[in-house]
């Protein structure tokens, strides 16, 4: 919603992951990487079917609200609306979308202290063309599913790793 404070800060991104965390895998929905921005979410997901899919992400989405409203002190609503999807079916589908998400600060310019994001799930993502420098961030368990599915485990990397540096179309 218009008017409340950037997802993009230290404390605000706690918040996330330990909601993530506890709403990751779920009842046949699993949320396997995710990127915030200052006003919004990019999540990819795994769901055994549309009803799990519509009810996972509903649970995550008022869990983060919840959290959210909480750590702001404040009530009401949190997103203006409800998720977009698109159902990705082929490697290079998922490699696009991989590298779209886990990247998403690079496409619109933000300037990245580390190689990766800190504000995305790419410390989680064994992926990455380049070896990764640092530590895990600190914080509750971990706060994205490890994927199941053929396409997000092995299918993408076809097309072959991602990079730290490549910025998304």
């Amino acid at each position: 919603m218009r008017g409340l404070p950037s997802l993009r800060s230290q404390g605000v991104h706690g918040v996330l992951c330990t909601a993530f965390a506890m709403g990751c895998d779920r009842n046949g929905f699993r949320l396997v990487h995710y990127s915030v921005q200052g006003n919004h979410l990019h999540m990819i997901v795994e769901a055994t079917n549309r009803v799990c899919l519509s009810r996972g992400m509903q649970g995550l989405l008022v869990r983060v609200a919840r959290a959210l409203n909480r750590l702001w002190r404040r009530a009401g609503k949190v997103f203006a609306d409800r998720y977009h999807d698109r159902i990705l079916r082929t490697p290079r589908e998922v490699r696009h979308a991989l590298a779209y998400v886990l990247n998403n600060a690079r496409r619109h310019g933000v300037r990245l202290a580390r190689e990766i994001d800190w504000f995305a799930s790419g410390w989680w993502f064994d992926g990455w063309r380049e070896t990764l420098t640092g530590n895990l961030p600190s914080g509750p368990a971990r706060p994205v599913a490890r994927a199941r599915n053929w396409l997000l485990n092995v299918g993408w990397r076809r097309h072959g790793l991602i990079s730290h540096h490549e910025v998304p179309g």
